[in-house]
């Protein structure tokens, strides 16, 4: 990997971590389609589809390396295969995908940091994942009996919102219907999350969160505050410390950091244990 000590970077925005920004390619081709925008009835976005199981779907939201990210597809397809789920990893960046070649070559200059963050924001993306989640459920698309979350980086936050008990209670505007989103979440080295993301979630959607020891972007008083606040919620959590590994591990994986594969091998079988447990034995 080729230096860039020798001249200045530009800042990054605000919830951009430079570990968000550091990538590892895997080998491996993705065995799932890529479906244009607008094929999944209720929905905007074009996706990535791979598992065939007509009941259990699990939405994939992707981190800033886009839907197209090799290693995000591979992913999507060990979660089809082992935990017997339709997964759907769709493009929630309006097409933008941060070219891989460039973060391996640290050449940050010519990634649109600014412009990402700026139409990206939560609140330009979260009406669409939820419009995403709900459009799983309806009978259109045939209607999934249970659905699951996985959230990686900027998933994170949105796992979180996900998991709201404003869906079910019609809290905060007509959002509400009586109904649950999502059925089970996971979150991996969450970005952009709030104390009140966390405050928020329903009692009746179990939450497994996995973090790295060092993270800038989920500190350790936001991990205590998960800790403490899914407790005094009821919620059914569980919560899993990865040390000696950084930010956005688990889709890198990248096996020239000590520890870092194995982390992120673990952290796919926790996901796929979450999601069976939740998802076929409930």
């Amino acid at each position: 990997m080729s230096s860039s000590s020798s001249s200045a970077q530009p800042a990054l925005p605000s919830g951009i971590s430079p570990c968000c920004l550091t990538g590892f390619r895997w080998s491996g081709t993705p065995t799932g389609t890529a479906l244009p925008a607008g094929s999944i009835p209720g929905t905007t976005n074009a996706v990535y589809k791979t598992g065939t199981n007509p009941r259990v779907a699990i939405l994939l939201i992707h981190d800033i390396f886009g839907w197209t990210f090799p290693n995000v597809r591979l992913l999507a397809d060990h979660y089809a295969t082992e935990a017997n789920a339709c997964v759907f990893v769709p493009d929630f960046f309006d097409g933008f995908v941060c070219p891989p070649e460039l973060v391996l070559e640290e050449r940050w200059a010519e990634i649109d940091l600014e412009r990402f963050a700026k139409e990206n924001a939560r609140e330009v993306r979260e009406p669409e994942i939820f419009a995403f989640a709900k459009a799983l459920k309806s009978a259109e698309e045939g209607g999934f009996e249970k659905v699951g979350a996985v959230g990686y980086c900027y998933g994170g936050w949105a796992v979180f919102r996900l998991a709201a008990a404003e869906h079910e209670e019609g809290s905060g505007g007509s959002e509400g219907n009586g109904k649950k989103l999502v059925d089970a979440v996971t979150t991996g080295h969450p970005t952009y999350v709030t104390k009140e993301d966390i405050e928020r979630v329903s009692k009746n959607v179990p939450v497994q969160v996995l973090a790295p020891e060092f993270d800038p972007m989920y500190p350790a008083e936001l991990k205590t505050h998960t800790f403490v606040t899914l407790q005094k919620l009821g919620v059914p959590f569980e919560y899993s410390h990865f040390p000696g590994v950084l930010h956005g591990c688990f889709v890198r994986g990248d096996e020239r950091k000590k520890g870092e594969r194995e982390a992120m091998v673990r952290r796919k079988n926790a996901a796929v244990a979450w999601m069976k447990q939740w998802l076929h034995g409930n």
